[in-house]
């Protein structure tokens, strides 16, 4: 999306703008002579033709929907049905990313550390304690626990005296949602720091005693790290690298693990998949202003078929993030690019689409045919088109041959 030839900040002044409804003097500001100035901008008329046709021709029975919106002239193009509340399927990541971006910061690192209390005598023996403490990273395996262990060994660790400490964010395994199929999610496919305490602590062992550190498992205990440690060893994880995943490869491993990080951020109280879903729903109401009972929200990425957006629900998400740098950035490189590489890699590789689409993809084959495309492309005009389309209860081949059409229609 390195074309776009537009820049759109005018939705960040709209919310401040709105945020003072109420206390106004009502004289013109400037920022309302900017939106209206702005809202001159037209839309391409052609292309409203073009899906106005596409929305009446025949299509195989089944739940259909879909929105265009013109980022650049700030309006709605054309929907059809577009405020219809229908399952999401994976599309549910878009809400899920731009939720955690705009919570955590596009520059937001995991990060995992070592730290010791303590000095290490002449034979080899830490007098102190050792501290491993812990964050939400979801690419964490255990073969990066290696570098901790070295970081030891090589101030000449030999045996340590006093206890390991394992500092976690989360100590009990990620559990499966009440309406995930069991076939749809490998839970084996975790991060190590998703999979309970024991398992970290066994890994860790592990990791320790292959780098010649002798450790008895009495020695390793839970508890927190205090002030008066120092900090050897940190391993950082950009946000960026676990939206990556989401967003490209659609990984639900690491949609939940946003989930949990988002929940950890916004109430350390309550259990962080409680509280990442009441977030995601503060996010859709107060944020992008959606306060449509029929959206629903389970899970954060897409698994669970009670999930339920609308398309309108799906472009006001990608609206909100192009309107933040960061978060647009961020959607340039990490959506899925039509015929190149994610989940688009086989899909629209024609010379009419190919490299011109980027998108989230959304797939459920069961109970019945879902299938969900949402992302942003440049029109024939020049301007930036958010868009979303939404099938159920149709094949998803069938589905998938309607996204097409879609996007012909938008980049002809």
């Amino acid at each position: 999306m390195t074309r776009y030839r537009y820049t759109h900040t005018l939705a960040i002044a709209l919310m401040a703008a709105m945020s003072l409804v109420g206390c106004s003097s009502g004289q013109e500001t400037p920022d309302t002579t900017a939106q209206k100035a702005e809202n001159k901008i037209p839309i391409d008329t052609a292309l409203r033709s073009r899906l106005k046709d596409f929305a009446e021709r025949p299509r195989p029975a089944g739940k259909f929907a879909f929105h265009v919106y013109d980022i650049t002239a700030e309006k709605t193009v054309y929907g059809h049905n577009e405020d219809m509340s229908l399952p999401s399927a994976s599309c549910m990541k878009l809400l899920s990313g731009v939720a955690g971006l705009h919570l955590m910061g596009c520059n937001y690192q995991y990060s995992t550390a070592l730290y010791t209390r303590g000095t290490c005598k002449a034979d080899g023996v830490w007098e102190g304690d050792i501290a491993f403490r812990a964050g939400l990273d979801p690419q964490l395996m255990p073969a990066d626990l290696t570098p901790f262990a070295k970081t030891l060994r090589q101030k000449g660790v030999k045996r340590v005296s006093g206890r390991i400490i394992v500092d976690l964010t989360i100590t009990d395994p990620v559990q499966s949602e009440q309406h995930w199929y069991p076939w749809d999610l490998s839970f084996s496919r975790y991060g190590l720091l998703y999979k309970g305490a024991p398992r970290v602590m066994k890994h860790l062992k592990a990791a320790l005693r292959a780098q010649g550190i002798a450790v008895a498992d009495s020695q390793m205990v839970l508890g927190r790290t205090t002030r008066n440690f120092q900090c050897r060893y940190v391993h950082r994880l950009p946000i960026d690298e676990v939206v990556k995943r989401m967003w490209k490869n659609s990984s639900n491993t690491q949609a939940t693990s946003m989930l949990y990080t988002i929940g950890h951020r916004a109430n350390r109280k309550a259990h962080p998949v409680s509280a990442g879903v009441a977030y995601l729903r503060h996010f859709l109401q107060q944020e992008l202003g959606l306060k449509d009972s029929t959206l629903v929200i389970h899970d954060g990425c897409g698994l669970c078929t009670h999930n339920r957006l609308s398309p309108r629900a799906l472009t006001a998400i990608l609206e909100y993030g192009y309107a933040d740098s960061g978060i647009r950035s961020s959607l340039e490189r990490n959506l899925s690019i039509a015929g190149v590489d994610g989940t688009l890699a086989r899909e629209m590789g024609s010379s009419k689409l190919r490299g011109k689409i980027r998108a989230k993809t959304g797939t459920l084959s069961h109970p019945y045919g879902i299938s969900s495309l949402a992302g942003l492309c440049e029109g024939s005009n020049g301007h930036v088109l958010a868009f979303a389309i939404m099938d159920s209860e149709m094949s998803v081949l069938d589905a998938r041959v309607l996204q097409r059409k879609l996007c012909e229609a938008l980049v002809k």
